[in-house]
């Protein structure tokens, strides 16, 4: 499987919110074909769920709930090829926006994926709540059709079924905006086995957006995180690719 994560990003820092992580960064992952689907949430209901280490980043006052659906390549530890069994396979995050201190993250309650190896290394390495999950991801004539159906026996059932597409001309989403908010993360926070507070930093050029449409049959993801959703038409972005750098996880 050949490689096609461009060289150079980490050299591209002039849109960052805070410099680079000292040390190196240990992991490549392309995403393709995003779809961000938001709703707005119960702020109380949210910060019960939440770690209480974290402070929820509201955006006006309102909490909000991410469900993404894409697919990765070039999933591959600094200095290894990209493994055609390891390295490519659909992922789907529920997601919520929290910061520390003056850094804004990323709190996630669940990650599907189709790669057991790949759910149980990044479960161990990254303490990260992922799940497996029986996935298809078909790209068609400017849409994509998108289900996923969780399998793992230790987590709620959770099936997300839609298809998605982009509209609009490509943006990149202003400081200060929603967008900018919900999307332009870099990096994300979790707790280990004694709810210590720990961050990964990540990196990425700056998110190259469009509006999206989307029919979502069937969305239970949230509920399996103990969120109920508005009954409301998501706010709707779409992204076909961005190539990203991790670093180690960090103790806070």
């Amino acid at each position: 499987m050949l490689s096609d994560f461009p060289s150079g990003i980490e050299t591209q820092v002039a849109h960052r919110p805070w410099p680079l992580p000292d040390g190196p960064w240990i992991m490549t992952q392309s995403w393709h074909d995003l779809l961000f689907a938001h709703w707005p949430v119960a702020v109380d209901h949210l910060r019960a769920l939440v770690p209480a280490g974290l402070e929820l980043d509201l955006f006006d006052g309102r909490a909000w709930i991410g469900v993404i659906p894409f697919h990765m390549t070039n999933v591959a530890p600094r200095g290894l090829p990209a493994l055609p069994w390891l390295s490519a396979f659909p992922e789907l995050n529920v997601r919520t926006y929290v910061r520390v201190g003056a850094r804004p993250g990323i709190y996630f309650f669940s990650l599907d994926a189709s790669n057991p190896v790949a759910v149980t290394l990044a479960r161990t390495l990254f303490r990260l709540p992922y799940y497996t999950a029986s996935m298809e991801v078909a790209p068609g004539d400017g849409d994509v059709r998108y289900q996923s159906r969780r399998t793992a026996r230790d987590g709620p059932p959770a099936v997300f079924r839609a298809a998605y597409r982009p509209v609009g001309d490509v943006f990149t989403a202003a400081p200060g905006s929603l967008e900018y908010s919900l999307i332009e993360r870099y990096c994300l926070y979790t707790v280990d086995e004694r709810f210590a507070l720990r961050r990964l930093d990540i990196h990425h050029p700056p998110w190259l957006l469009r509006r999206a449409e989307a029919h979502i049959e069937e969305n239970t993801m949230a509920a399996a995180a103990g969120m109920r959703l508005p009954s409301m038409a998501p706010l709707l972005h779409f992204a076909k690719r961005q190539d990203t750098l991790a670093w180690p996880l960090r103790h806070l």
